[in-house]
């Protein structure tokens, strides 16, 4: 089964949906199509968001919120949390962020481009 850590903002960002008027709208959006993908036989599902945390509810997807705020907070939670694995090249980290990709790839985890991984979800 695939394990994927998603960057959540990239993958929001990804397209321009007016996202920005209606941030957690946009976040609870992306909860509820990662959800429908893992029940679908997507695999495991971590969405990282920068922000404020708030409930974002799934069965299937667990959401976390960046341990801290500023500039590149997910992206470093991301990081650790592939560095942090006991099996990183079991990991697919979507993300369209270049030094993100370098840097979990440095471990051995894979990397899915925003757009590519949109187009997996519209499936």
């Amino acid at each position: 089964m695939t394990r994927w850590i998603v960057d959540g903002m990239n993958v929001i960002g990804s397209r321009p949906t007016g996202w920005w008027r209606d941030r957690p709208g946009a976040m609870r959006d992306l909860v509820d199509e990662l959800d429908a993908f893992a029940r679908r036989g997507g695999g495991q599902v971590t969405v990282v968001f920068d922000g404020r945390p708030f409930d974002l509810q799934s069965e299937a997807v667990e959401a976390v919120f960046a341990s801290r705020r500023g500039p590149n907070a997910a992206d470093d939670d991301i990081a650790a949390l592939v560095t942090g694995d006991s099996d990183p090249g079991g990991l697919s980290v979507v993300t369209s962020d270049a030094d993100l990709s370098r840097r979990v790839r440095d471990v051995g985890a894979a990397v899915v481009g925003a757009r590519e991984f949109r187009r997996r979800l519209e499936r």
